[in-house]
Order: C-alpha cells, then structure tokens, then sequence
C-alpha cells in the first residue's frame, strides 16, 4: 500500500507518499480500505518532530478515517467485511489501508458519504468527551469556543445548541463568524478587535460563561478564568497560544471553578471505547436526523497532504480538511 510518510521532521515538504508494508489487524482489530483522513494539528505537530505516535500506534500520521472493512481480526463481533465505517485512529489514517480497534469504530451516519465521515471521528469525540462528559455543560447553560470556526468549533456549536446551551464565540474574520453564526451561535466576537471577557460578561449580565472549550492554552488562561461564571468549567484541549501560563488561584477558588486539560490520542484503549460508544449514543441519532452535520472545507488528494498541512498553518480554512485517497 501507499501511505504518508515522514523520513525527517520538517515543513510539509516533509510528508512523502512512500509504498510501505500493508498492516496486519491483530486480536479485536479490524483493517479498513480507506476513503478518506482528515487534518488535525496534532498531524502538523507530529510531522514537526515534536508529537510522537503512543508506543505501539502506526508511525504515520492520521488520527481519523473512514473506509470500508476489508479484514476481521480475531475476537471482533458486530462488524463485517464490507462494513463502511469511520473510525478513531491513534495514527496511520494518511494511508491506503489502516488497522483500528473495533471498539473505535463507527458506522457512516445515514444522510453522509463515506469521504464525509471522515471529518466526525475526531471532532465529535474530542468535543463530547470534554464538553459534556467531562464539563457537563447543560441546557441555558452559556458555552464559550475558542476558534469557533475549526472542525472542533464548528461541532461544538452544534452540540451544543443541540442540546439547548448558548454558544458563543471567538474567530479572526468576518467571514467566520458569518458561518458560527449559521451553525447556531449566539454571541460573534471577533478577537482582533473585541475583549471575550468584556463581550462575554454583557451578553450574559454579568455572569460569564458556564463552559470554556479551549485550544489556546497558556495566552488565553488568565482572561478565561476572568470570564468564567461562578462554577464555571475551563476545558483546555490545545497549547496554540503557548504552554506556561500564571494562574491566579485565588480567582479560581472565588468561583468555584475547575479546570481540566485533556488529549485524546494518548487515552488507554478502554477510555476511548467508552467515548466511542457514547458518540455513537448521544451524537449519532442528531446527524442521522439532520440536527448536526461535520463542516467540511475542502477535500485534498492524499498523495498532496503537503498542500492539506499548508491550508492549517494558513488558518485560512472553515471546518475540516480532508485526505482523499487517489
């Protein structure tokens, strides 16, 4: 099979589809044929040299796919060849074939193409695991994303108003919040040129956000600490904005609030079956029924995965960017 590779860390002049050994699908494992990946940045860190695949995991790049079965491993049930799917990958998605654990698959929603799919694994995952299973947001309850915009933006929006929360959020141009806005949020604030905190604590009389979704990290930590309501959750799931920041405890304590930072690639098997299962649960009956859909920019050539990493590190993009195997 053909996949992306990574011979040196670099720019994405970097990536090289290379012919490589097929994967084998070992115990609870199924092999899929892929259709499509989609880029995260987790893929342009890891193309860097600065995020390693977890031991065991494929060394090529790729954190979702879908695809169609071609193989069971021994002891899956409730999957067949033929099956299509898409699936939560720890790497390898960039590639012809890839092996998955069969606890981390999904089938195609109805009403979705199979290259489509691709763009759900990691953003539904990734937004029900920290907004709702971890933060608990709850309806009425106001939730903040930063990069409204991304794929994990532009899910969160609608999980969110899908659950009945307002959503505001923060992007870099007018047309982007144009397209927050269509997805359902409430609250347009331009980073630029506006304050979140100030923006936030108007919208809200005061009371800030319950529920803070946020990839920035250490640029924006003081600021949303200050927004945050009175037994407000900050859920940190990137480090754009950088790794250290100063926390005022005593602000932190004044509310009530807590503060969790998670990763999804690096979780043990077992947690990510379990977020697994409950997307497939709560997630998958709203895009079946048409109440959430993944927002998908453009689709890209597998083989020009160097112009897909181009694309990201211009942010000029809304939604997801796929990999189409040629």
């Amino acid at each position: 099979m053909h996949a992306i590779t990574i011979p040196e860390p670099g720019g994405p002049e970097a990536l090289v589809w290379d012919e490589v050994p097929d994967p084998v699908p070992g115990e609870g494992e199924v092999l899929i044929d892929v259709a499509a990946s989609a880029v995260n940045r987790a893929d342009l860190l890891q193309r860097q040299g600065f995020y390693d695949p977890p031991p065991g995991a494929s060394p090529y790049p790729g954190l979702e796919c879908s695809g169609r079965i071609a193989e069971i491993g021994p002891g899956v049930s409730g999957w067949s060849v033929g099956d299509e799917v898409c699936a939560l990958l720890s790497g390898g998605g960039y590639a012809e074939k890839v092996v998955a654990p069969a606890g981390q698959l999904l089938p195609v929603p109805s009403g979705l193409d199979l290259d489509q799919a691709a763009a759900l694994p990691e953003v539904t995952c990734t937004v029900w695991s920290n907004v709702f299973m971890i933060a608990h947001l709850r309806p009425g309850e106001t939730l903040l994303v930063h990069g409204g915009s991304s794929g994990i933006g532009t899910m969160a929006i609608q999980l969110a108003k899908a659950v009945g929360a307002k959503v505001a959020v923060t992007a870099g141009t007018r047309e982007k919040l144009d397209q927050c806005a269509a997805l359902g949020a409430d609250l347009l604030i331009n980073y630029r040129e506006q304050d979140f905190v100030e923006e936030v604590r108007k919208a809200t009389d005061g009371r800030g956000a319950d529920v803070i979704l946020d990839n920035m990290g250490a640029k924006y930590l003081d600021r949303n600490v200050r927004v945050l309501a009175v037994n407000g959750r900050l859920a940190i799931i990137g480090m754009q904005g950088g790794i250290k920041g100063e926390l005022n405890i005593g602000a932190l304590l004044a509310k009530r609030a807590a503060i969790s930072a998670t990763s999804l690639r690096a979780r043990p098997l077992e947690e990510k079956i379990t977020i697994v299962a409950a997307v497939r649960e709560h997630v998958w009956p709203l895009i079946a029924g048409g109440h959430v859909r993944p927002v998908v920019d453009r689709e890209i050539p597998m083989n020009d995965a160097a112009t897909a990493h181009r694309v990201l590190e211009e942010s000029g993009h809304i939604g997801k960017v796929l990999l189409v195997v040629p």
